[in-house]
């Protein structure tokens, strides 16, 4: 999908990458339209800005260019890219249908418009506004729209993390209702 296929009323967001010319020097080496992706009757669209595959990304002769190119023709992304990194938008719908999940990752959400509530297994949902920005540790979580009109649009960074054990009992990913829906990361082996 393209812009076109953005179900939410958000600004559409454009990615630039940049590169090198032969001299060296910096330039735009791209710049593309988001791809959106809905889910759960379109109360959720997906848009996968940009993945890596090894840490540290070697960027060498676009080699991250085309790690990224070969993962996202693969189809099989889940939420998490072994040995990498996801950089991905999400928005929702108002009062969308909160998704508890666990991924094994390390990642940085950032609230971008709007406001959400960041459901965790214990206590209360924390709300979230504009600027906020949670660093979820491998935990059952998930994200919800307390507005009844307004669409939220959050940045993620998903990175890969080691297998998680807490109290002798190995974490692993658990999708939820999104299971059969998402394709599993497959990173907690």
């Amino acid at each position: 999908m393209s812009n076109t296929g953005q179900i939410s009323p958000l600004p559409p967001v454009t990615r630039h990458i940049t590169g090198h010319n032969a001299d060296g020097k910096a330039i735009v080496q791209s710049s593309t339209p988001g791809e959106w992706k809905s889910f759960e009757e379109s109360q959720m669209a997906f848009n996968v800005v940009y993945t890596t595959s090894q840490f540290p990304a070697d960027l060498n002769n676009d080699a991250d260019l085309a790690a990224h190119d070969k993962v996202q023709k693969s189809g099989k992304l889940g939420l998490v890219n072994p040995k990498g990194t996801v950089c991905r938008i999400v928005d929702f719908a108002p009062s969308n249908q909160c998704v508890v999940h666990r991924t094994q990752s390390l990642d940085y959400g950032v609230v971008l418009e709007g406001q959400i509530e960041m459901v965790v297994e214990e206590g209360e949902p924390v709300r979230m506004k504009r600027g906020d920005i949670a660093v979820q540790r491998a935990t059952m979580h998930g994200w919800r729209n307390p507005s009844e009109t307004e669409w939220a649009r959050m940045m993620f960074v998903l990175q890969d993390c080691q297998p998680l054990t807490v109290a002798g009992k190995p974490l692993k990913e658990e999708l939820g209702i999104a299971a059969g829906v998402l394709n599993p990361s497959g990173n907690d082996q």
